[in-house]
Formats: C-alpha cells, structure tokens, sequence
C-alpha cells in the first residue's frame, strides 16, 4: 500500500522516510562495496585466511549487524566461486573467546584470474 504525501503549505513535498529497515539494506549495500575489493584481492592470492584477519589487517569497518552479515557476505563469495572453505582455525578475533570458524582461500578460478 502506499501512503499519501500531504504536501506541505508551501506547495513542496516532503521526501519519503527511511524505514530502519531500508536504512540497514542501503548501508549493508555500501558496506559490501567497501569490502568486497579486498576479499577479492585475497582471494586471487591464493592465500588462506579467516574473515577477521582480512578485516583487521586491512582496517575494514564492521557491517551494520556483524553477527550475521560477516557469514554473508564470505556466503556470497563462496557461492559466487570465489573462495572456498579449507578447514577450520580458532578465531583470533577478541570476544569469541578461540571459538571455531572458518579458514577460506581463493577457488582456482579466482587465482587463474589473477594471472
């Protein structure tokens, strides 16, 4: 349904609000235009790595919910073809406290287009 814009005495019309859900969509958007680069950079390398090595060495900003959007966005990767999973590693992130995750590297395809 859409709502009905009462324009305002002047004759503007105000523009539409951001719902705080269109609002984390759009910044997520933004936060994966940032950071993609370089996952893709890591990947053509060949390199094993961890999300949170890349995004401490690299200074990366955390993405609008952090919880969940960092296993997104290298799902993303992973589905695309661009990296694989190779294993597991204790996380050296402070807070997780060594828990499990995932140790990634960039899929052949990534690292033929590299070269």
């Amino acid at each position: 349904m859409n709502a009905i814009v009462q324009p305002a005495l002047d004759g503007s019309v105000p523009s539409a609000k951001k719902t705080a859900t269109r609002q984390r969509a759009e910044d997520y958007a933004l936060w994966v235009e940032i950071v993609r680069p370089v996952f893709e950079n890591v990947a053509r390398t060949g390199r094993r790595f961890t999300s949170w090595e890349i995004a401490d060495e690299h200074k990366l900003p955390d993405p609008p919910f952090p919880q969940s959007q960092w296993g997104r966005l290298v799902g993303l990767l992973r589905d695309e073809g661009l990296i694989e999973a190779v294993g597991w590693a204790n996380s050296d992130r402070p807070g997780d406290h060594g828990s499990a995750v995932k140790v990634w590297r960039g899929t052949a395809a990534a690292r033929r287009a590299a070269a």
